[in-house]
C-alpha cells in the first residue's frame, strides 16, 4: 500500500510517500519513496521535493492555498520528473494519513476520516485554533484532489496521552471548569513519544507492558513524557503546547499571574500576551538572538555571549528538573531517551541535561554520546549507569503511515 502522509500547517505542507503494509510493518521493511516541503503558502512559496536516491528539486513558485500545495505535490509525484516508479498515477496512492494536532477527549486512537470525524476535529478547534483548521484544510484538499472514496486516516498528537490518570491530567481548578470546558492536560508530540517508545522496546526486545522510560522530544517545540507499562502517565505540555519545557519561542512553565501583570505593565491584550509567550519567548526571548540551539551554542563557544549561555542553561535546567520529577512519579525508570532535532543532534545538550543526574545513577559515556547523530541511535550511557540513556531518531511520518494501513485494513492499532 502506498500511503501519502500529510502534515499541514497554516502556511506549510510537509509530506512523505511511504510504501508499507501489514507484512512490511512486522518486518520493519517499510520504504520511503519521496518526501518534501511546501513553505510560505499564500505567497511566494518555496518548494522542496526529494525522491529517494534522486537529486532534490528546489524552486520558488506562488502558491495560493493548501489545496494548491497538495495538488502540486501530487502532480510532481506522478510525473516522470520525480522518478518514483511505484507512483505512475494518482490511482497508485492507496490511502492518505494526516497528522491532526488535537483530538480532545473524543479521539483516543487514530480514526478513519468520515464526515463525523471531521466534525469532531472541528469541535476541537477552540482547543487548537492555530493547528486544527490547517489540518482540516489538508483533509479537504486531499478529498478534492483524490476523491472521497479514497480512505483517509487522522492520527492525533494527543491520542497517546489519553492514558494519563485523572490526578495527572487535571489542574487544581474548580472541577466544574473541567466539566464545562474540558480544561485539562492533553499533551502533544504523542506520535513522536509513541514511536520512540516502540523503537526502544524493539531495540531491547521487551514487551510493551515492560516499557518504563522517560522520553524527551527536544526540537523547536519540546516535551517530555513519562511512559510506564507502555502507557503515557504524564507529559509536560498541557492544555496547549505552551506549558512545560523551555522551547525555541515558547516560555514553558510560568506563574499564571504573569499574564495579567505583563498586560497591565505593557498595555497589551491577553491575546497579545499569549502571542508573546508563544512566539517571542523561550530561547529567543532569553537570548535576544535566535531560537536555534545550534546558533546559540556557536555564540556561547565563539563569543562567550552571556545571554546565549543563559538561554542554554535555562533550557537544560528545566529539562533536568522534569526528568527528576518523572523519575519520582514513576518510582524509577529503566531508560531516558532523547529524540527530536536537538535531542538527536546535540551531544552537548544531552550531556548538560544528564550532568547533574549522577546522584540518580545516570552516567553518560562521553565517546558514545559524541558519536550518535540524527541518523544513528542507540545507548549513550555506560553499562553501569543505573538508568540507561539512549538516542532514538523519531519518525512520526512512518508511524502515521503505519496507523493508516492498520485502520484501513481493520487491524488492531499497536501503541
Amino acid at each position: 500500500m502506498n500511503v501519502l502522509v500529510l502534515n499541514c500547517g497554516s502556511s506549510s505542507v510537509k509530506f512523505q510517500l511511504i510504501a508499507t503494509d501489514l507484512e512490511r510493518i512486522e518486518q520493519d521493511a517499510d520504504k520511503r519513496l519521496a518526501y518534501g516541503l511546501v513553505e510560505r503558502i499564500g505567497g511566494a512559496g518555496i518548494v522542496t521535493f526529494i525522491a529517494e536516491g534522486k537529486t532534490p528539486k528546489r524552486f520558488a513558485e506562488p502558491i495560493r492555498d493548501t489545496r494548491a500545495a497538495v495538488e502540486m505535490i501530487l502532480r510532481w509525484a506522478v510525473s516522470e520528473e520525480s522518478g518514483v516508479e511505484e507512483i505512475q498515477s494518482v490511482a497508485d496512492i492507496h490511502a492518505v494519513g494526516h497528522r491532526v494536532v488535537h483530538g480532545g477527549e473524543q479521539f483516543t486512537k487514530s480514526a478513519l476520516i468520515t464526515d463525523e470525524v471531521v466534525r469532531g476535529i472541528e469541535d476541537c478547534i477552540e482547543l487548537a485554533p492555530l493547528h486544527n483548521p490547517a489540518n482540516i484544510h489538508g483533509i479537504v484538499a486531499a478529498r478534492t484532489a483524490l476523491g472521497v472514496a479514497l480512505p483517509q486516516v487522522a492520527v492525533f498528537d494527543t491520542a497517546f496521552h489519553q492514558t494519563l490518570p485523572e490526578h495527572a491530567f487535571l489542574y487544581a481548578l474548580p472541577y466544574q471548569l473541567y466539566r464545562r470546558h474540558r480544561i485539562r492536560r492533553y499533551g502533544f508530540h504523542g506520535t513522536s513519544h509513541r514511536y520512540v517508545a516502540y523503537r526502544y522496546r524493539k531495540l531491547k526486545g521487551i514487551a510493551r507492558e515492560a516499557t518504563n522510560i522517560i522520553t524527551l522530544h527536544l526540537g523547536n517545540g519540546c516535551s517530555i513524557a513519562a511512559i510506564k507499562g507502555g502507557n503515557s502517565i504524564d507529559t509536560s505540555m498541557g492544555f496547549t503546547p505552551l506549558e512545560g519545557l523551555v522551547m525555541g519561542t515558547r516560555s514553558g512553565d510560568l506563574d499564571a499571574s504573569i499574564v495579567d501583570f505583563i498586560a497591565t505593565k505593557e498595555g497589551l491584550t491577553s491575546g497579545e500576551v499569549e502571542t508573546l509567550l508563544n512566539k517571542q519567548s523561550g530561547l529567543l526571548g532569553v537570548s535576544g538572538l535566535t531560537d536555534d540551539m545550534r546558533d546559540l551554542l556557536d555564540e556561547a563557544h565563539e563569543h562567550d555571549d552571556r545571554r546565549a549561555r543563559l538561554a542554554i542553561e535555562i533550557f537544560c535546567y528545566r529539562a533536568r528538573k522534569y526528568v527528576g520529577s518523572y523519575l519520582a512519579a514513576m518510582n524509577g525508570a529503566e531508560a531516558i531517551v532523547f529524540t527530536g532535532g536537538i535531542g538527536q543532534n546535540s551531544a552537548e545538550i544531552r550531556s548538560r541535561i544528564c550532568s547533574d543526574l549522577t546522584w540518580l545513577g545516570v552516567d553518560l559515556d562521553a565517546e558514545l554520546n559524541s558519536k550518535h547523530g540524527i541518523d544513528k541511535g542507540g545507548q549513550i550511557s555506560t553499562d553501569t549507569s543505573r538508568a540507561a540513556v539512549f538516542v532514538i531518531p523519531t519518525n512520526e511520518e512512518l508511524l502515521i503511515a503505519r496507523d493508516t494501513v492498520r485502520v484501513v485494513s481493520g487491524a488492531p492499532q499497536r501503541f
